[in-house]
């Protein structure tokens, strides 16, 4: 497992990687969590650590002039132009990792806090099965604060980790959640790829 100087150590496993990394000074902090299950092989222990909630300045007012559904589907075409630039295939967008991924911003929204790790102590994986995904392989990338699609994408694709999920070629879905209460807007990506 690698830690990144922003990492809080998670119980090891050789399934799971966290990093955790700033998108700029004083914007929203940004997360990235990867999970990779091997069907043959079980799942490694453990969920993401809990990361604490973005810094004051970072909550700022939602937008209210578009709908989530709108900042939805712009993410999954910003994703695909980048796939697309790097020769990876598009990601289909799938209703299941969408319910996932939704579920995921308005618990964060709801309950004031930013993690991979939900309150129940479930992680992404956990959720994507919940939801009806048998997946071989999953990741998910987090952020609190931008106030566009665009915004979102460019502070994922200029971080390393982030950059690393959106741009997974073996990934073959992605869900978008995205929630505009004023304490975030909160963007949740989840990929994954089918047993």
């Amino acid at each position: 497992m690698r830690h990144d100087a922003y990492d809080t150590p998670a119980r090891p496993s050789p399934f799971f990687r966290t990093a955790v990394t700033a998108a700029g000074a004083l914007a929203a902090a940004v997360t990235v969590l990867t999970g990779v299950y091997a069907a043959d092989q079980g799942r490694g222990g453990g969920s993401g650590p809990a990361v604490g909630a973005a810094p004051a300045a970072a909550v700022r007012a939602a937008p209210a002039v578009r709908g989530a559904g709108s900042y939805r589907t712009e993410v999954v075409d910003l994703v695909n132009a980048e796939r697309r630039k790097a020769g990876c295939p598009p990601v289909r967008s799938d209703s299941r990792l969408r319910t996932a991924a939704q579920k995921h911003a308005d618990d964060m929204a709801a309950r004031n806090y930013y993690a991979h790790a939900g309150r129940d102590g479930r992680d992404a994986g956990d959720r994507i099965r919940a939801a009806g995904y048998a997946w071989s392989a999953w990741g998910e990338n987090i952020h609190r604060g931008p106030h566009s699609a665009a915004q979102a994408v460019d502070e994922w694709m200029n971080s390393a980790a982030h950059r690393q999920n959106i741009l997974d070629c073996s990934f073959e879905d992605i869900g978008v959640g995205v929630n505009l209460t004023g304490n975030g807007p909160w963007w949740v990506q989840d990929f994954a790829s089918g047993r």
